[in-house]
């Protein structure tokens, strides 16, 4: 009888321990009779601010509207350009795209699937880039000190997408708190994840934390006066900020649980066909655990026959969706569209067990 699949993710694992805590908050909500922007909402707002080490936090629907909401807030309109790395599944590139702003696609460093500090700085010398978003992608910070000086030389914006890095941080402070503006996710899959979906923007800076607050609102200035342009209806509710006010005190413990399956992985594997991930320490989260494979296809039907689980984020650069129709044919990104060819996610959430982990090891090992 062969043995039992191991998942990429296992979200009922990870919330069966806390069902019924969950569901007791669930019923709290429904007797409460505040559904929308009420009690929970600013509990968790003020309680997730506090964890990134940021003054505001403006809870929204989901991570898209964080990310086009936050570029908003930074005054992007149409025919703006905004820097943006193409290796991470269109979601920075869709919120520019929405403000009918121009992407300026920005190559990854080798070997670390988040934006060149070098070839950014170029497009900023070659002038017109009005934000930067810079993602940390994985799950680990990208070079965001360095992104933030020249953004601060440059006199451009900084927007960290934080959607896969929540609680990913360094000496000086944690995915959030760099730029002049961050966006989060909530989807289920995340670090941090709700029953749906949900995101956050958090920020240092009052006048843009407004801007938010009245853009998830229609853009209201005041009720039913639309004053500011760009705004719609995208808040958190009642029931997804209570349970995300129940996981948040548990995001560093399962960070840590994460990284120590990547550290298994990276010191157990030791195929020569498998390049692995080098990310470790405090900065890196372990949202996703990647490696590089030249015969990715082959590796990936290999330890499907042993019942392991893989996905591939991302199997195609955002300078090369159809939805573009061939608009950026001519651009090349080299690191980007080989790293888009050779990424492959092994299992990595906080309830694998030991034993899958070693399974895994071994299968990547005898391929």
């Amino acid at each position: 009888m062969p043995p039992e699949a191991i998942p990429v993710n296992s979200l009922s694992r990870h919330i069966e321990p806390l069902k019924d805590a969950l569901a007791a908050a669930a019923t709290e909500v429904v007797g409460s009779g505040y559904f929308v922007l009420g009690p929970n909402v600013r509990s968790f707002e003020s309680a997730f601010a506090s964890y990134c080490g940021v003054d505001h936090c403006i809870s929204v629907g989901n991570g898209t509207d964080a990310l086009e909401l936050s570029l908003r807030a930074l005054g992007v309109t149409a025919q703006d350009q905004v820097a943006v790395v193409a290796n991470a599944a269109m979601y920075g590139t869709s919120a520019v795209l929405a403000c009918g702003a121009e992407p300026v696609f920005i190559d990854i460093a080798e070997g670390s699937a988040t934006m060149d500090p070098a070839l950014l700085e170029a497009a900023l010398v070659a002038g017109g880039i009005k934000v930067v978003i810079v993602t940390h992608l994985y799950g680990q910070l990208a070079d965001v000190e360095a992104i933030s000086a020249l953004c601060k030389a440059h006199g451009v914006g900084l927007l960290e997408d934080c959607a896969q890095a929540h609680g990913a941080r360094n000496a000086n402070g944690l995915a959030g708190s760099f730029g002049d503006i961050a966006s989060f996710s909530f989807y289920p899959t995340k670090n941090l994840g709700a029953l749906g979906d949900g995101g956050a923007v958090v920020t240092h800076r009052a006048d843009l934390a407004e801007r938010v607050r009245m853009l998830r609102q229609y853009g209201w200035t005041q009720k039913y006066t639309n004053g500011l342009a760009g705004g719609r209806n995208s808040r958190l509710d009642e029931m997804q900020a209570s349970m995300l006010l129940l996981m948040l005190p548990h995001l560093d413990q399962w960070n840590e649980r994460r990284r120590e399956v990547a550290q298994r992985y990276s010191s157990g594997i030791t195929n020569p066909k498998i390049r692995v991930n080098q990310s470790s320490g405090a900065s890196y989260v372990a949202h996703l655990y990647v490696v590089r494979s030249e015969v990715r296809t082959a590796l990936q039907q290999h330890l499907a026959s042993l019942g392991i689980q893989t996905d591939i984020h991302y199997p195609t650069p955002d300078h090369r969706q159809p939805c573009h129709g061939g608009r950026y044919a001519d651009l090349e990104l080299p690191v980007t569209e080989r790293d888009c060819t050779e990424v492959i996610t092994l299992p990595c959430f906080p309830e694998l067990t030991d034993v899958e982990v070693d399974r895994v090891i071994e299968a990547c090992n005898s391929f």
